[in-house]
């Protein structure tokens, strides 16, 4: 008997399963100066998100509220020397804020609690220039307790920006002014409820002395995730990172595991990889992040992925002059493909007007949106397919709609492999979405895709990374057989959904 439980053991040490399984790096591991390229590359492979992270992906869309003393003076910055009694919205409504939201395919919503001109959307017991001192509801309001009750009632996540750069502030310049934040910071995520995204950039003027502020993020950090563990910190922050520009556009390659210098222990709280504390230092704004070639000179990795933002109008805050320059359904449409269809989330901002409700256009423009987007992505054509596969198993995990069963091949030797997918009869898309199950890792790094002609196998479609969503369209297809190529990936590649839509055109 025990020779038998002996021989079991030494099967399954010696399994084709045991020898290819790598266990997942959550969030941040260091390279050591004699590791091989290989061995990085493989630790690059096998790096996945901290779970506030895959949280934060999966909701893929995420409103920015930009409101304040801002929406009342036509200003894009203010400079601190506002009247509060000039924020007096007439008819604010958090709740048609988030319903409009959700109603559009939201998440989340990130309101700007504190802007650049330091007055605060709640009344704060440490300034003077806030909601306390505005005509709104006699100075009893609290836009922020407001918009975490519409988020609890319509099953919203909600988030905070607030702004390190304070014009109002006399403690700006000081060091003084640091614990000035940390009590700010301290009142929204104590006062609110739950947390899940912590908005900080990275704008930084002189103060009342004539010296910019040297800002402790490593404190504000420790502060969040003792306070709001679950929060992600973007972007000056080390859970996500911002994607470079501001127009809702990521990149063609677009990598969530990049280099990052070494850090030390007291960087990491209670000794986890995913507790790291410190955003992660070093070119953030390439055209290609991630390479191979940039990550083999790394001393370290850090899975850090990218938010890609815009406003639905020119500006971020409510101007009467812009009604008629609000992003079309289409143009909404297409950086969708361009930002969560790149690998990133869109952070699209929606700013209210001075009567404190979204404003008519951008509400239609968005439920506009929102049914273009059902009406391509509500049939997966993919899912009435034959599927062959030239390595692994479990090809019905392709199609299944559950994000968590995935395909991979069989041995982390395969990093090619071919998907075949046939149809009883013809159809026609021209839409296609892969995801790789980024809990094992982030690792296609090329892949193509053919439709049958009826005489031979035509391309349509290429691309470079997938990460967790990756969007093409091109020319109407018509087939009874399409192939995925997987050309080239670090290990193994994973792959937890691949589906064929229509779009259809106006």
């Amino acid at each position: 008997m025990m020779l038998k439980k002996q021989l079991t053991l030494l099967s399954l040490f010696f399994s084709p399963f045991i020898l290819f399984a790598q266990k997942p790096i959550e969030y941040y591991t260091t390279i050591s100066p004699n590791e091989s390229a290989n061995q990085i590359i493989n630790k690059a492979a096998n790096l996945v998100p901290a779970q506030r992270q895959l949280n934060w992906q999966q909701m893929e869309l995420t409103a920015f509220l930009h409101f304040g003393i801002n929406t009342f003076t036509n200003k894009e910055w203010g400079d601190g020397t506002e009247d509060p009694k000039l924020f007096n919205p007439t008819n604010l409504n958090t709740d048609q804020w988030v319903k409009t939201c959700k109603d559009a395919g939201f998440k989340l919503v990130i309101l700007t609690a504190k802007h650049h001109d330091g007055f605060c959307l709640w009344p704060s017991k440490y300034t003077e220039h806030s909601v306390k001192n505005s005509l709104w509801k006699n100075g009893k309001g609290d836009v922020m307790k407001e918009l975490a009750a519409s988020c609890k009632k319509f099953g919203m996540h909600l988030g905070v920006y607030l702004s390190p750069w304070d014009r109002n502030s006399k403690l700006y310049g000081t060091e003084a002014y640091n614990d000035y934040f940390i009590n700010q910071l301290t009142e929204l995520l104590t006062q609110y409820g739950k947390i899940d995204e912590v908005w900080f950039d990275g704008a930084n003027g002189e103060g009342p002395n004539g010296k910019k502020q040297e800002y402790d993020f490593g404190r504000w950090y420790k502060l969040i995730r003792q306070l709001q563990p679950q929060a992600v910190i973007a972007v000056m922050g080390p859970d996500v990172r911002w994607v470079g520009t501001e127009t809702g556009r990521g990149r063609e390659t677009e990598w969530s595991v990049v280099p990052a210098d070494a850090q030390s222990q007291e960087n990491i709280a209670a000794g986890s990889q995913s507790n790291v504390i410190y955003k992660p230092s070093g070119d953030m704004m390439g055209d290609v992040l991630g390479s191979r070639e940039q990550i083999i000179k790394a001393k370290a990795l850090v899975w850090y992925p990218a938010e890609t933002d815009v406003s639905i109008r020119p500006g971020w805050f409510y101007h009467d002059k812009e009604n008629n320059n609000v992003k079309t359904a289409k143009q909404l449409n297409d950086v969708y493909f361009s930002s969560v269809g790149r690998n990133g989330v869109l952070l699209l901002n929606i700013p209210p007007n001075k009567n404190g409700l979204i404003q008519t256009e951008d509400s239609l423009h968005l439920m506009q949106w929102a049914a273009m987007r059902y009406n391509t992505f509500n049939k997966n054509i993919a899912k009435s397919a034959t599927i062959q596969l030239s390595s692994g198993k479990h090809p019905k995990a392709l199609t299944d709609g559950n994000y968590h069963t995935f395909w991979t091949s069989s041995s982390s030797k395969d990093t090619m492999a071919t998907i075949t997918f046939s149809f009883a009869t013809n159809q026609k898309f021209n839409v296609l979405c892969l995801q790789e199950n980024i809990k094992v890792g982030q690792r296609i790094e090329k892949f193509n895709a053919s439709y049958w002609n009826g005489k031979n196998w035509e391309p349509f479609a290429s691309g470079t990374t997938v990460g967790y969503k990756r969007l093409l369209t091109f020319p109407e297809i018509n087939t009874r057989k399409v192939q995925l190529n997987i050309l080239s990936s670090r290990l193994n590649p994973t792959l937890s959904e691949v589906g064929f839509y229509f779009e259809k055109s106006d």
